[in-house]
């Protein structure tokens, strides 16, 4: 397992040792599981975002989906 050291400002370091109390867990356990978090996360919008930039998805009017959904013709 590798080691990293980070700089946090004071204010998150109290928020990380609140969060590690309330949950009886060292501050490290926290921060590998924050960081797992973002992780799955980051994956997830950065897979959303290459969706959205494919050519090959259409684009759809919002004015012509409304239209169809409420039958306003």
């Amino acid at each position: 397992m590798s080691q990293i050291t980070a700089r946090l400002s004071d204010e998150l370091t109290t928020s990380l040792d609140a969060a590690a109390a309330k949950l009886r867990r060292p501050r490290a356990e926290v921060v590998r599981q924050a960081v797992e978090y973002y992780l799955d996360d980051f994956e997830d919008i950065s897979h959303a975002i290459e969706v959205l930039h494919d050519p090959a998805d259409p684009v759809l009017d919002w004015e012509e989906v409304k239209r169809d959904l409420l039958r306003l013709d």
